[in-house]
């Protein structure tokens, strides 16, 4: 389980451009990861529309915004297009990364069981090191918050 001011695992994977996004290629930037269980499902496109909006408060802060779900470069590419997203989606389709940083879960909904990407956000420093975790995030006002949070670790 992932912890703050431990080492982030490194990733690789695909944007909705089919570009490979690494980690340790974003060495010097704050990363704000967040994991969200699927494309152009309600609080879903809430929470990328709240992240894009706030996008430009982010980059001031020397801060990229990475969505992150188990959805085709394909399906990033249309969600992206549909909502005039203008924040980077990572595609990791075989859940490697889902699995490593723990967010591929067992989930209960309406008393059923199953395995599920449980809506998570990560603060990374430029070192690669987690500073702020949020399990199991409410969408509404999520993006102010992490933003907030941001502020104060570089305060």
């Amino acid at each position: 389980m992932l912890k703050i001011d431990s080492v982030a695992p490194d990733f690789c994977l695909p944007n909705q451009d089919d570009v490979e996004i690494c980690l340790r290629d974003l060495r010097g930037k704050w990363i704000v990861l967040y994991f969200y269980p699927k494309d152009n499902t309600p609080g879903c496109t809430t929470e990328a529309c709240d992240f894009s909006e706030a996008a430009p408060d982010f980059s001031s802060l020397n801060a990229i915004i990475l969505g992150v779900s188990a959805d085709s470069t394909a399906k990033h590419r249309d969600f992206i297009e549909k909502k005039d997203l203008s924040i980077t989606l990572l595609s990791d389709e075989s859940m490697s990364m889902l699995e490593e940083y723990g967010i591929w879960q067992l989930k209960k909904n309406y008393g059923k069981e199953y395995m599920g990407i449980a809506r998570s956000t990560l603060i990374i420093n430029p070192e690669g090191v987690i500073k702020a975790i949020w399990k199991n995030v409410k969408v509404k006002e999520h993006a102010r918050i992490v933003k907030e949070k941001l502020e104060v670790l570089q305060g």
